[in-house]
């Protein structure tokens, strides 16, 4: 199986946070699944990180990218594809970095692992 990371689904999974489903939790430590972070979710959390609003115990470069090692999640780059079509997403949620996961799961044919019900209001899989 493939899937898209979330942003939250990534730091949970990382700090062993409650909140990640158990279904969530299954699919990421099955070393079978092939499993995306995209450039838009580590934008977002450089953003935050650098804001204040986002503690981490290293800066989010070294964060990231330590991550993405331990755990074999690939980085998943955004495309110009990707962000030409936010243009034919609805207009439900006003997220872009969301607006960008969202994209790139409906063109890449890539369930989201996510809790946010805005994301399930598009024409996505949304696995949590």
């Amino acid at each position: 199986m493939r899937a898209i990371l979330d942003t939250h689904t990534f730091l949970w999974w990382n700090t062993d946070d409650a909140r990640l489903s158990d279904t969530a939790r299954k699919i990421i430590s099955d070393g079978r699944n092939e499993l995306y972070l995209s450039a838009a979710s580590a934008w977002e959390i450089a953003i935050k990180a650098s804001r204040g609003s986002l503690l981490l115990p290293e800066p989010p470069d070294h964060y990231v990218a330590s991550r993405l090692r331990l755990h074999r999640v690939q980085a998943l780059p955004i495309q110009l594809s990707h962000a030409l079509h936010v243009y034919h997403l609805p207009d439900i949620h006003r997220d872009p970095f969301d607006r960008l996961l969202i994209a790139q799961s409906q063109l890449d044919d890539v369930p989201i692992l996510t809790m946010d019900e805005n994301i399930s209001r598009y024409e996505v899989e949304v696995i949590w």
